[in-house]
């Protein structure tokens, strides 16, 4: 839709093709509905979110970024509010009001829609765009072609990852795809004894051999089957990677990352000593969820209605160990299709970073999640497709510029 708008401006006959029977179907799901659109950071920061490709980036966010988004949206009546973390959502925490200026924009620039429309190959002659080929063997002529198609995350959506399978063909280089921002699955069944608990304030350390990698404070939810929440689904990519290579990957939770083991030790010991006939279990719950507290007290062997006078001082060296460290193993990470973005796409090597246009075929652009790039949650991925879209756009529609 960016793109899109961005080209009409250059007063450009565009065309959209969409292949639901609506525009920004993935775009509504984000945020849990309420749009996350971007985050406020500063450029270097905004680049460290991205995995391993985020300086590609540089051009397009210099070109649109963050402050130019904002504008874009409140210059057309959508107010916009900064949360924690610096994350920006409309006022109206709803996600069909981003949707709706964006529809609004590509009726006023006289954008052509096509919707119920799946591509099926884009006509190329000596490496350069001619046309490209629905499903239903119509022929559109077109000098330039921006595939925003995405990924293949949240296929009901329709990303189901045609459009890269389509340059593939043509001759460009693809990363392979997998999950990112997915939950993981773990080998421990007390796991789904604590399904929907989200637990506050924790440190997560994944290791596998001797890599390691160390989560800032944040959040964990359990689920059915395994852990997600903010702090998992931002590393789970590079754990992913990890267990692509048949590594063994195990996390630790530190339930209490402000307190050393030698502070914990001491809480206890005071706790102990100030109500020593206090059940263990009622003592526990000061310090975690009750659900948690009967999974220690399983993990610990020790009966949950003892009296904390009774609690050994190698029972309590135990319990500081594993609110320190309570150890999950990792079997897999959950499958693309539940993830909410999609790691790998389009290679980079085949992309002009000044133009989004295709180093392999003339006329042909990318934006979005197609494109090998992607970054933590908080608003960073959809900055990224609103800033390939717009520098796409402005790259084939702006044809003085670019021939």
């Amino acid at each position: 839709m960016m793109a899109a708008i961005r080209a009409s401006q250059f007063q450009k006959d565009v065309t959209l093709i969409e292949k639901n029977p609506a525009l920004g179907r993935k775009l509504l799901l984000s945020g849990k509905g309420r749009c996350n659109l971007t985050n406020f950071c500063d450029l270097d920061s905004f680049l460290e979110k991205f995995s391993k490709n985020g300086e590609f980036l540089r051009d397009a966010f210099k070109k649109f970024f963050n402050q130019d988004l904002i504008d874009f949206f409140e210059k057309r009546g959508l107010e916009l509010k900064i949360e924690r973390q610096q994350r920006v959502f409309p006022v109206t925490d709803k996600s069909n009001s981003v949707l709706s200026i964006l529809e609004n924009e590509l009726q006023k620039n006289k954008v052509k829609i096509i919707y119920n429309a799946c591509l099926k190959e884009i006509v190329a002659r000596e490496n350069i765009v001619k046309g490209l080929m629905l499903t239903d063997d119509i022929l559109i002529p077109a000098d330039k072609i921006i595939l925003a198609t995405g990924g293949v995350s949240y296929a009901f959506t329709g990303s189901t990852g045609e459009g890269i399978e389509i340059v593939k063909k043509l001759g460009h280089r693809v990363v392979p795809l997998g999950p990112g921002l997915v939950s993981l699955e773990t080998k421990q069944a007390y796991s789904k004894t604590l399904q929907g608990i989200t637990l506050k304030n924790i440190r997560l350390k994944f290791s596998a051999g001797n890599q390691q990698i160390i989560s800032e404070i944040g959040e964990l939810l359990f689920t059915g089957f395994g852990i997600s929440g903010p702090l998992v689904l931002t590393l789970s990519g590079r754990v992913a990677d990890w267990l692509s290579k048949g590594k063994g990957v195990s996390v630790e939770i530190d339930l209490k990352p402000g307190l050393s083991k030698e502070q914990l030790d001491a809480r206890l010991l005071r706790e102990f000593a100030d109500t020593p006939n206090k059940s263990f279990k009622n003592t526990l719950k000061d310090l975690l969820p009750e659900r948690l507290v009967d999974c220690f007290s399983g993990i610990l062997d020790i009966d949950p209605v003892r009296k904390v006078n009774q609690i050994t001082k190698q029972e309590r060296e135990r319990i500081v160990s594993l609110l320190k460290a309570l150890k999950l193993d990792i079997i897999k990470s959950g499958p693309v299709d539940g993830a909410f973005i999609t790691r790998g796409g389009i290679s980079l090597k085949d992309i002009n970073p000044r133009t989004m246009e295709s180093r392999i075929v003339s006329g042909l652009y990318f934006a979005g999640e197609m494109i090998d790039v992607d970054a933590d949650t908080g608003g960073f991925n959809l900055q990224a497709a609103f800033s390939t879209g717009y520098l796409a756009g402005e790259s084939a529609g702006n044809t003085d510029k670019h021939g």
